[in-house]
Order: structure tokens, then sequence, then C-alpha cells
């Protein structure tokens, strides 16, 4: 396939220009991939780096293994689903069988991959919804458990023909040795019938919160192409890079946006350990990986640059390292100054959605990083922010002017399993309403000053606040509830959640935190804290403002950071809701002079994703 030099709009614009096959010349993913093994057989596509403290147990695939692999894994899915499609539920790591899962499932069906972090009852959930007939699971393990739970899944999901456990010799109960089965498959003679139609289904990836009710978003070949080959031109990405991508399969930064996008480009994936950037000994080796394996793009969410920034190269050669790309969070530009300061490697940010296979927009790697930017649409998509009149008619804003964002085109999803779901964020004329608050500038660089829906993201992990919202409304002494996302310095947001009693009631907060641990499917969901209020603020109509609530945590966050660093008592934070967002406002106290305390009070909100001002 072609490459094309982005660094502009008017780059992207000259793509526009001539027909789409010449941008994107295939109509499947396996074809594409297919292609790029075909290529360049003898590179490396996959290093998968067992432990980090041993260099010589990393274990590596060329591009003609890694092809191999993948068709094998497609005969073996098509062998054991028989007349029906396969339709392949993965419950894997970030390793190479789930490349193999991955890419060999869509090939010959259709896949689900599934967050193993889940509890087993909402996995079943969306095995169930997915109507999957196979399971690929990661066998007993002393790292991950997720075995443990493959038993009850079988049972909950009597759909299910066929599960396959992947890297273990155990007694697998039944189950299918995934390892042996592939090895078993001959790598040629795939012929995948009626495959060559870019708007077949591919994938089912879960989304609306990694928590809360199975809301399946649907990919097709297409949407995965488009992305995935969108964002390798805006990388600047070709044969010689070597990507680190530690992100799970799951999610679509994982498996499109910083993982199909090396794959079409023939590139390297350094797959960083079972446990990835979880696996400390890998966090403290970092550095050591990143010159081992001459890496040249870094992909990492906010939290993983904060903890990177504490790792010492010790003498580690970071030449190779052209650019870190960053997303799945909001950027704190402090953060990304910071990285470059200390590391001299660019930073380059991403905005992205399940709904359309991963990417709305990129900061292209050839063009100069703008603060606060998301960056630029892909070719052949719009972007745009629009905002409703009062006869419910939609208007385009004007370059600069804020609204809420939508965007259409290729990359864009057929929508939900479930139709009704589609109502609010999938347009019957093919709009997807990213649900955020932005604009996009003259230049064509879009901006995110907001969120108009309420999904927390706690480092990269999307949290449903009905979650937990409709857990304390379980306790028979809560009257209302509203949980919302708080500023971390680490996380990038909690889960917080406030709460009115019913009258007379006198619950302990600490019992409330208990009370809803069990009806909370994921750890990562739990509230970090509950306040008790006498009312929630409330809109014209009588729904809850969360804005409000979002507020109220703000300043109270950056007032106890202030209080721990001595700073209390010579600034006062007082929140702000205007028509660009919620921001802070810094107010000196009597008689400081700014300039005595504009560097600590920088130093300490560069770890927040917060807008701030010295107050005029």
């Amino acid at each position: 396939m072609k490459r094309f030099r982005i660094a502009s709009l008017a780059d992207i614009e000259d793509i526009e220009s001539r027909p789409y096959d010449s941008f994107m010349a295939h109509g499947n993913v396996y074809a594409a991939l297919s292609d790029a093994a075909d290529r360049h057989p003898s590179r490396t596509a996959l290093s998968y780096v067992e432990d980090p403290q041993q260099p010589e147990s990393t274990r590596r695939w060329s591009y003609r293994a890694f092809i191999e692999d993948v068709r094998r894994a497609a005969k073996l899915f098509g062998s054991l689903s028989g007349p029906a499609q396969p339709r392949v539920a993965m419950l894997l790591p970030a390793i190479p069988q789930a490349y193999f899962t991955l890419w060999g499932a869509e090939a010959a069906g259709v896949v689900c991959p599934i967050n193993y972090l889940l509890d087993a009852e909402h996995i079943a959930e969306l095995i169930r919804a997915s109507n999957a007939n196979i399971l690929v699971a990661l066998g007993p393990s002393p790292e991950l458990d997720i075995w443990s739970r493959v038993a009850g899944l079988r049972a909950q999901c009597p759909g299910l023909q066929h599960v396959l456990a992947v890297g273990s010799g155990a007694d697998l109960e039944e189950a299918i040795s995934f390892d042996t089965a592939l090895a078993n498959q001959t790598p040629g003679g795939f012929d995948p019938d009626g495959l060559d139609v870019p708007n077949r289904l591919a994938a089912l990836f879960h989304t609306g919160g990694t928590t809360g009710a199975p809301k399946l978003a649907q990919h097709t070949h297409g949407n995965q192409l488009h992305s995935g080959w969108s964002a390798a031109q805006m990388y600047a990405m070709d044969e010689h890079d070597v990507i680190v991508n530690g992100f799970p399969m799951f999610h679509v930064a994982g498996s499109i946006v910083y993982g199909l996008s090396a794959l079409l480009s023939s590139a390297e994936i350094v797959l960083p350990t079972l446990l990835g950037m979880r696996n400390a000994r890998m966090v403290s080796r970092y550095w050591e990986v990143v010159e081992r394996h001459r890496v040249t793009l870094l992909a990492a969410v906010p939290t993983v640059m904060s903890t990177l920034l504490t790792v010492d190269p010790a003498g580690a050669s970071l030449a190779s390292v052209r650019a870190l790309l960053t997303g799945g969070s909001p950027l704190p530009p402090e953060l990304a100054v910071a990285f470059e300061d200390r590391f001299r490697v660019p930073v380059r940010n991403i905005l992205g959605m399940t709904e359309c296979a991963g990417v709305v927009s990129i900061e292209p790697a050839l063009a100069e990083r703008v603060a606060g930017s998301c960056g630029m649409r892909l070719p052949f998509t719009s972007v745009e922010a629009v905002f409703e009149g009062s006869g419910h008619e939609v208007r385009v804003c004007p370059p600069g002017a804020p609204g809420i964002l939508r965007l259409r085109g290729p990359n864009v999803g057929p929508g939900y399993t479930d139709a009704r779901r589609n109502a609010g964020t999938l347009s019957e004329d093919g709009w997807l309403n990213t649900g955020d608050i932005g604009h996009v500038d003259a230049r064509g660089r879009v901006f995110i000053t907001g969120r108009a829906k309420d999904l927390i993201i706690r480092s990269g992990h999307n949290i449903e606040p009905s979650v937990i919202e409709e857990a304390l409304m379980r306790h028979p002494q809560v009257q209302f509830a509203a949980a919302v996302g708080e500023p971390d310095e680490y996380a990038g947001e909690m889960p917080v959640a406030f709460v009115v009693l019913k009258p007379d009631a006198t619950v302990a907060v600490e019992e409330l935190l208990e009370f809803v641990k069990p009806h909370i499917p994921e750890r990562p969901a739990h509230p970090k804290r509950i306040d008790v209020l006498e009312g929630l603020p409330l809109t014209a109509v009588g729904k809850v403002y969360k804005p409000g609530l979002r507020l109220r945590a703000i300043e109270r966050v950056i007032a106890d950071r202030f209080a721990r660093d001595g700073l209390s008592d010579r600034v006062e934070v007082r929140g702000r809701d205007g028509a660009s967002g919620l921001s802070v406002e810094m107010i000196p106290a009597p008689g400081v002079d700014v300039a005595e305390i504009d560097g600590p009070v920088r130093a300490i909100m560069s770890k927040f994703a917060v807008h701030w001002t010295w107050s005029p």
C-alpha cells in the first residue's frame, strides 16, 4: 500500500483528492496483513519479552511466521464451528496468541475481545450478548488468574461449543490446548469465503464503560482498516519502526491504534511481558528494553507517562525513539512538556472512541505539537463541533467556537449490536456523537475542553457512573446518588460519589463504602470517597447537574493538594463553570505576590488534567 506524508490539513486534503482505493487497497484485514507479510516476510512482526531481566527469553515471530499462525488460527476456528460462523470470545492478555486469535477470528468470522479483569458474571453477559460459540482463554498461570472463572462461564453460556486454553499443560477439564491445536493446523490452504467485503462484520468491542451493562460496538473490516492505516500515516510509520505496545487487546488502542497500524506497516511490535505495563519489573527495565530493541515509537496513557518520568534510564540510549503516542484520558500539557524536557522525546496526542475503531483524530508525528490539541481528523473523515438550535436543528460551529464534537467517515462503525442504544450516539445519516465538548480550529486541529458524557476514565479504564449510583441506591437509607470523576495525579480520574440520605437516616460513610463493594463488578469502579449532601445540584428540569458535582470535587482535590504543600493560606482555589467547560481560578491571599507562588502552584497543577488560570 502506498504511504502518505501528513503534516497539515493540506496534506489530508491532497489525499482526499484521489480515489479512496489509492489510499486503502484492501477490502478486509486478513488480505491487508497478508500483503504486509508478503512485502517484508523476514522482518520481525512480534517480539514477546517474557522476562525483561533475561533478554534471551524474548521470543520473535517474523511476518512470514506471524501470518502463518493467523491462518492456522482462522482454520482452527472454522473447523471447530462447522457450518456455523465462528464467533470467538477472547480472554487473553497482550501475548502473541492474542494476536493470532484476534486476527484469525476476524478472518474466519467475528471476534469479541473481553476485559479479563471483569467479574465472571459480567464476562458471561458479554459472551452471551456476542453469541460466541468459541472461547479462547489464558490457561492456569501464576501471574494472571483467568482460568479459575472458565468453568463457571461454560455453565452460564450454553452457546459455547468449545473452550481453548492458551499456554498450559495442566488438566484443562475438557478444554482444548490452543497451542497444540494451532500447531496441528497446516499454514496454507485458507480461503475465506466472501471475505473481501469492507462492510463485513469483523469484531465486537464492549464499551459504554468497561463496567456496566453489556454494550457491544460493531466494527467492520473497513472500519478497522481505515483507522489502522490512517493512524500509521499520522505516525509516519514504516517497516523500520519498532513500537512498544503494552495495551490490552480488549481495548481498541492495543488492537488497532497501536496494533493494526504497526502490522499494516510491516513494523515490529514489542509486547512487554504477559502483564504488560502492570509488571513492576518491566517498568523498572523499560528504558533498557527500549534500547535493546531500538524502539522508535512509545505508546502510553498519561498515567504511564507519569510513572516513566520516575524511572531513571540509567545510561540506556533513547536515540532511536522519535515519538511517544498517548491517549485514553486527558493529557495535561505540563506532563507532555515534562516528558519532552526530560527524555527529548516528542509527545503526540490521540483522541479515540471504540465506536469508530479507535481513532477520531491524531497529532501528526511530522507536525509540531500544539498544547491541548488532539490532532487532526483522518483522511476521508469529517470532525466538527455542533450545537442544537432552539428548533432542534443542528448547526456547525465556526472555527474555534465550542460545541459537541461529532464525526463521520469510513472509521465510524455501524453502531451497537442492540440498535436501541444508537439513539443519541449514532445518527441515521452516519454522524457519531463523541459526547465531548470541544472545537476545531482554522488549521483543522481538534481540541477537547470538557465531556458532555459522564463517563469516568481511570487510567484509560472506562467506568459507567450508573454502576456506582445503582449500587448506592440499593442501600435502604439512600434517597439519591450521583457519581463523577475526580481529578487524580496518577490515574487521571478517580470515581467519587455524592448521596442524599432519606429523612432521619444516620448511616456512616464507611458503611456505604463497604456496602457497595459486592454490588460493583470491578474494583477500579469502587468509589474513592462518598460525600453526604443535603441535596444534589439540579437543572431547571430536575436532572442532577453533574458538572456542579465535578467542580466541587475539583476544588476539594486541588485545595487538599495545596494544603499538603503548605500553600492553603497563600492561595484560594475557586472553581468556574464557564461556556468552555470547568476550570479553576487561583486567587492569591492578601499581601501575597503571584511571582512568589507561581512556581509551586504550576508544579502541582502540572499533575492534573484541569484547566486553570490566575485571577485577573
